[in-house]
Parts: structure tokens; sequence; C-alpha cells
């Protein structure tokens, strides 16, 4: 054990006891595994100054693997849409399982216990629907990131898990940046005549000769969620290029291209 870690309840009841003293503040909320810490700082405050003081736990939130969620682990979920999207979120919500949705119904949403009961009874009759999850990742995202945010979060999903067209081209390029967060960007001319195999080495999406054309032959290329197997294959508005100006290349499974069309 480190120190840092031997210390550690010393130093958060001292925490709350200096937010009592210079702020008010007479709650302190934390997870589970926080009880210890919390209790060493109601100890402290209440011999302190004598003041009745409070301290809440409520459940942990794990991955779908089980494991804790935090900023120590990596995979923390935040409210701030510059760290986790609306879509991230919603996905997180709508991939728990069986066994934790109807508590995270009760626990992250208004929602009467009727009503809950009645989506589980449901559910058990229609499983394959994920019914539950899909509730609750609407309700929370909602909440969240308000009906713009759900809207958005739906878009997302539509776009990348059913190649929607109409959805891509409904994106704004927030959405599109926050979707495809790994995927290189663009910015291109349309010429006169110009072909998928045009396209990809622009955007240095393959390789130059002949592994790059192979590349393409071979189906490893998709525009808008559609495969286009002929290199020569010229490029159309409309459907190679949506409408709001905007080109989704993929090269392989997970290798993302965000093209942006210039004077169009």
């Amino acid at each position: 054990m480190s120190l840092a870690e031997f210390l550690y309840p010393a130093l958060q009841a001292y925490d709350f006891l200096h937010l009592h003293q210079h702020h008010g503040c007479r709650i302190q909320l934390g997870g589970h595994d926080q009880m210890g810490n919390i209790m060493s700082g109601y100890e402290l405050v209440t011999k302190m100054t004598g003041t009745d003081v409070f301290g809440i736990t409520v459940p942990l939130i794990t991955s779908t693997t089980g494991d804790k969620l935090g900023k120590t682990a990596g995979n923390a979920v935040w409210l701030n849409r510059d760290k986790t999207s609306p879509f991230e979120l919603y996905q997180f919500f709508v991939r728990q399982q069986d066994n934790v949705v109807e508590k995270y119904l009760k626990l992250f949403t208004f929602l009467p216990l009727e009503e809950i009961a009645h989506i589980m009874e449901m559910h058990a009759k229609e499983p394959e629907k994920w019914g539950p999850q899909k509730r609750l990742a609407a309700e929370v995202t909602k909440l969240v990131h308000g009906r713009e945010g759900l809207e958005s979060a739906k878009r997302c999903t539509k776009a990348l898990y059913h190649s929607s067209v109409e959805a891509l081209e409904d994106m704004s390029d927030q959405e599109l940046q926050e979707l495809f967060r790994q995927a290189t960007s663009a910015e291109l001319m349309l010429e006169p005549g110009m072909t998928v195999l045009d396209l990809c080495r622009k955007a240095n999406a393959i390789p130059d000769g002949p592994s790059g054309y192979r590349k393409i032959t071979d189906g490893g290329v998709s525009i808008n969620g559609n495969r286009v197997t002929n290199p020569e294959t010229v490029l159309i508005l409309g459907e190679h290029i949506l409408k709001n100006g905007v080109s989704l290349l993929r090269v392989g499974k997970k290798n993302y291209y965000i093209i942006k069309w210039l004077q169009l």
C-alpha cells in the first residue's frame, strides 16, 4: 500500500472539514466504495465542530463487463458533451445488460415505478427488442443533453449502425466529429470526371500502386455506407456526395475519412 493510499481517508476527511467550515457543506456524496472515507469525514467534522453532517452513498455504475467506471480506469462517462457525446452516452446505456437495466431505470430516470414494471413485463415477452435499454438510454440522454441531444444521438445511431444516408445528410459538422472522433478530415475540390480511385488517393486513404487499386476491387472501400468495387466509378452528386456537401469514406472496417467538398 502506498503512502498516498494509506493517507487517503484522512485527506478526504480533512477535505470535508474544510468544505464545511469555509462553504457550509454538510453532505458528502459518493459511491459505495467510498463508505469508509465518508465515515472518516463524518467523524472528523462532528468531533471538530459538533455540527450534524451527513454522508450518502449510491450504487456504483459498472461497465458491461462489470468493471468500475472512473477516471483512473479510463472508462468514465461524462456529462460534458466535449468528453462524452450524446451518441456515446446513449450507446453506453443502450448496451446495459438485463440484470441491471431495471435498477438503472429506477436510479437514473423519473419514470413512475408502475411504468418501469410495465416496461420490464413487455421486455420479458419481447427481449429481442431491447425495450428497457432503449428507454433508459433515451431518458438519460434527454435529461443530460435535452431533446436536441437525444435526436442527435438517434441520428448518429442510424448513420453508423443502420447505414442511413438520410441521417448522414442531416448530421452537423459537430455530430460528424463526435461520431467519428478518430476520423481523418479532408477538404477537396470536385473535379470533372473525378473517380472513386481519385478520391481515395487524394484523401490518402489507400496506398499508391496496384495494392490500393485492389483495395477497392476487393470490396474494402465504401462511400456513405455503400460498398464501391469499381475504382473507375465517377463520383455522383446525391449518391457519393451528400446534399450537405460531405462524403463519408470508409476503408477497411475502422478507417473513416470525412470529406468536405468545396465549391460544389
